[in-house]
């Protein structure tokens, strides 16, 4: 098999990247709240700076269009470390925080359409089948923000780790992103071909062709962002849950996941990416239904759920977390639609970008939904995009 020793570096990259995602970004929600005490309404603004990156993505990965895939996603993790390592070491104020977090934010969502595009182009070239090997990136990283998860689980449940200056969490997280920066140096000089570090020859591509693939973007992009902040805010802000059990969700979830997503890429290889996006839009439909009904009780009842009723939250919350890992797909259909090889990365970021700022404008109109309407309103919402996106993606052609 082509790139054997490219798909082993990649998926130590994978993993450090998983490490490093998993201790940082999956307990901000928490950090939020406990160091900031922020409000929803500030909460959906704090989006701002978390999500402009993904827009901006792809003038910056334009402006540095004479340097390789590879070379840039080192950059990439450079960025994010720095902003974390702001944030571990000091207790700036709330506009001081939201500048590291910009930063922080920039890196990570820079090296999403890189890490796709550079595994996509490793695994094209595997006898298994693209939708395999990139479903085995995806395990490994899964496999690790599953360690992660039970590192924060214990560190916070034990009194390790804390909000307090320094944030030792943080810093663990600097540590891996560094890490999968050298590992994707090895990449780049054990693998110099132009597959796997290609240079982006395009700074910005709009076909016809690819409409419908900015479309199912800009629907992912609203509904997901309800998924990431809004979901999980239910469970922090009306039960009242802390980072350690937020971990714990994590790493269940993180655990069906590393076998979950082998499975998703062997199911985009037999049946296609249209059927899957279906089957993903659907399972959004009725998330976001089960996810109204449950706040809407929580937010006017004096109690708590219990028993049978909070082991279906944990189950929501976890399913929730599955059927997000379908991401995949929608990297997979890029590919399998492209005029030219070159058109991949660019509209990966145009994509990103697109999808950021539905995900924008709809993180700050859902806080203002909940404040003055109620939380069940912005699933409404989550569910009627996840009911567009799956006609969209009924009409979905590939060769």
């Amino acid at each position: 098999m082509k790139h054997v020793k490219g798909v082993k570096i990649f998926i130590a990259v994978s993993v450090f990247t998983g490490i490093a995602i998993g201790l940082s970004d999956s307990i901000l929600a928490n950090y939020f709240k406990e160091a900031y005490e922020v409000t929803p309404q500030q909460r959906g603004f704090i989006e701002f700076p978390r999500e402009l990156p993904g827009i901006l993505a792809l003038l910056v990965i334009a402006a540095l269009s004479s340097l390789k895939n590879v070379k840039t996603a080192i950059i990439t993790q450079n960025l994010a470390l720095g902003g974390l390592t702001a944030l571990g070491l000091m207790r700036p104020s709330f506009a001081v925080m939201c500048v590291f977090l910009f930063i922080y934010s920039l890196g990570v969502h820079m090296y999403m359409p890189l890490n796709d595009s550079i595994g996509l182009s490793i695994a094209k070239a595997c006898v298994k089948g693209t939708g395999r090997t990139m479903g085995r990136f995806q395990s490994a990283r899964m496999a690790a923000t599953m360690c992660a998860g039970i590192l924060i689980f214990f560190g916070f449940r034990y009194g390790w780790f804390s909000f307090n200056t320094p944030i030792v969490v943080f810093l663990i997280a600097v540590a891996a992103f560094a890490f999968a920066a050298v590992f994707l140096a090895v990449l780049r000089k054990k693998e110099p071909v132009v597959e796997t570090d290609a240079p982006v020859n395009a700074k910005f591509v709009f076909r016809k062709e690819y409409i419908r693939y900015y479309v199912i973007c800009a629907l992912f992009g609203g509904r997901k962002q309800i998924m990431i902040v809004y979901s999980p805010w239910v469970l922090i802000e009306l039960l009242g849950f802390r980072a350690d059990t937020m971990s714990i969700l994590a790493v269940i979830g993180a655990f069906i996941g590393i076998f979950f997503l082998p499975v998703v890429g062997k199911w985009i290889d037999r049946f296609g990416v249209r059927k899957i996006m279906m089957v993903e839009a659907f399972a959004f439909i009725i998330i976001y239904i089960a996810y109204g009904l449950l706040s809407r009780w929580v937010s006017g009842s004096a109690v708590n759920p219990g028993g049978i009723l909070m082991i279906l939250v944990y189950l929501l919350n976890i399913i929730d977390r599955m059927t997000g890992q379908f991401g995949m797909d929608r990297a997979i259909y890029m590919r399998q639609i492209a005029v030219t090889p070159e058109d991949v990365t660019p509209s990966l970021s145009l994509g990103m970008s697109i999808d950021h700022v539905l995900a924008i404008a709809g993180a700050t109109a859902c806080g203002a939904i909940w404040a003055h309407f109620g939380p069940e309103y912005v699933f409404v919402v989550a569910g009627v995009l996840s009911l567009v996106n799956l006609f969209v993606a009924r009409g979905i052609k590939v060769k």
